[in-house]
């Protein structure tokens, strides 16, 4: 029999940490002694950087433009720990639609059974989330990924991209599509940052995964090309990644998300900036959640 892999896929805004947690989530996982692939989704193309001491790789997408027909080891590189690293690639700027990579790369390592040829144990999928279009949306549609985890910060637009995904996961759900596992609260630090996003989570009845702090010693990883988990391995910072990536690893249940309609979206996102104003000028006492 076969062993069964864990697919996963972590979304998220673009520029709101996603890859960063997505690289030490993924060298954590390796450092637990398991085989570990992540597949960057971004046209950037920037997923594994961290990865590979801040070197970029051939894409799928790119290999197969200049060869028409590639063999999927030509485009699987090793990294930090024997980690396997892809990057799917875009189209050339302005022709096509940006997940086209997804679906071409996928399928390549469906037809030539990578995964299985690899024994891997966890396939990461760094997918952006801005925008669920048809292909970022392959993972979750397909149910490629058995487990969708979303990165949020507690910025409205971060979590209106995270609303956005929870609508694509309910709608797909109903037709064999991937769940959520849960969110993965990033860069929290700022005032009320955790009572917001726990609001969120409340409200759309799903769960935290991990709250990651906003740390100046990711910048320092990442200004060395590598993820905390390698570049600061007895930090506090490692340690949160460590910890998240203990729960995936053991995460088996996941479910559909509750998401808020736009105009539910805005009026809870009023009533938390109404607070926090009211609260700076000192009209209220600070009461967190409870509003």
């Amino acid at each position: 029999m076969a062993k069964a892999i864990k697919q996963i896929a972590i979304y998220g805004k673009g520029g709101i940490g996603k890859s960063t947690t997505t690289s030490n989530l993924t060298a954590a996982l390796a450092e637990m002694g398991l085989k570990v692939m992540q597949f960057g989704c971004d046209p950037k193309s920037d997923s594994t950087n961290t990865l590979r001491n801040g070197k970029y790789i051939p894409t799928v997408l790119d290999t197969l433009r200049e060869k028409h027909a590639v063999k999927a080891q030509e485009v699987i590189f090793q990294g930090f720990n024997g980690i396997y690293c892809v990057e799917a690639g875009g189209p050339a700027p302005g022709v096509g639609c940006a997940g086209r990579g997804i679906i071409t790369a996928v399928e390549l390592f469906r037809q030539q059974k990578v995964f299985e040829e690899l024994d891997l144990d966890v396939v990461i999928y760094d997918v952006l989330g801005d925008v669920v279009c048809g292909g970022f949306a392959v993972p979750i549609r397909e149910g490629i990924a058995e487990h969708v985890f979303t990165v949020s910060s507690s910025d409205f637009m971060s979590i209106y991209a995270s609303n956005n995904l929870f609508k694509g996961i309910s709608k797909y759900s109903k037709s064999g599509g991937a769940l959520l596992g849960g969110v993965i609260a990033n860069s929290m630090g700022s005032p009320y940052s955790k009572e917001i996003i726990d609001d969120f989570v409340d409200q759309t009845q799903t769960k935290i995964m991990e709250y990651v702090p906003r740390s100046i010693t990711v910048t320092q990883s990442e200004l060395q090309g590598k993820t905390t988990i390698e570049a600061a391995p007895q930090s506090a910072q490692a340690d949160v990644y460590r910890s998240l990536a203990k729960k995936i690893a053991a995460h088996t249940e996941s479910y559909a998300p509750k998401p808020l309609e736009i105009a539910e979206l805005r009026e809870w996102a009023g009533k938390w900036g109404d607070y926090l104003l009211a609260l700076e000028q000192g009209k209220v006492v600070a009461q967190g959640a409870t509003i």
